[in-house]
């Protein structure tokens, strides 16, 4: 295959991406720099601001979708309408989670079932559903999903979030190795504690900043860092990188 180079300022423009949990956060900060860089952007999200999110960003080149992803025929709806406005789907991200935390002995079923419903299978129908249409359209893709330093480490009360977070590596490689015939590259993000709002609000005080010292490099992420990972992983630069888990931590899970 040739080597036909890529745009050097990472540009995507004329690329339609789909964002998952875009309306705030990492989801929110990615969907900006990929605006930023000439995508189309479809905002799936269940916040009812969602579309008034979406007109926030950029009216022209970006919809908000009202969508729960845990919902098979929700999302076929919802992609329909993306395809209807923009007439194909060159990018998934995957962001949209839920972090429902609790000591193992005393996890409930519920919690356990909502986190691996949301983080784990709902972000495999949203891969499956997309990864066809791109199958479909013939010219290849790039799928990136969120998964954490926890698929990695173990961490307090995390059990459910991180054996969430450890399938969407598992689905990564996976899909990674079945999907390369069809030039579709699927890669993961793994972040430690990112300063969204969420993130400010439960890492406040003596407790974050005892988890920091625990980072080589002495601080927590911001969601336009990680937005920087996605747009890489978006960008023509990285068609030879598929199956791969690019961590952000500041050195926490090399210890």
């Amino acid at each position: 295959m040739e080597f036909k180079g890529f745009d050097k300022n990472f540009n995507i423009t004329g690329k339609t991406a789909i964002i998952t949990g875009g309306a705030n956060g990492i989801g929110r900060a990615i969907a900006s720099l990929y605006l930023e860089k000439g995508a189309n952007v479809a905002i799936f999200d269940l916040k009812n601001n969602v579309e008034e999110v979406a007109q926030e960003l950029n009216p022209k080149n970006a919809i908000g979708v009202k969508c729960d992803i845990t919902d098979g025929e929700n999302i076929n709806e919802s992609l329909k309408k993306v395809k209807d406005r923009y007439g194909k789907i060159d990018i998934l991200v995957n962001c949209a989670g839920v972090a429902l935390l609790d000591d193992a002995e005393n996890l409930s079923h519920e919690f356990w079932q909502k986190t691996i419903d949301l983080n784990l299978t709902a972000s495999f129908k949203m891969c499956q559903k997309v990864g066809n249409i791109m199958i479909e359209q013939g010219e290849g893709g790039k799928i990136i999903n969120m998964a954490s330093q926890a698929a990695l480490i173990a961490l307090e009360n995390h059990i459910a979030y991180s054996a969430s977070k450890s399938g969407i590596l598992g689905i990564t490689k996976n899909l990674a190795f079945e999907w390369a015939q069809f030039n579709i590259n699927v890669n993961a993000i793994s972040p430690t504690v990112i300063l969204t709002e969420l993130g400010k609000k439960a890492w406040a005080g003596e407790k974050g900043e005892k988890a920091k010292k625990e980072i080589p490099l002495g601080r927590f992420g911001y969601p336009e860092e990680v937005a920087a990972i996605a747009l890489f992983l978006a960008s023509d630069a990285t068609n030879l990188i598929t199956g791969e888990n690019i961590v952000i931590d500041g050195g926490n899970t090399i210890k």
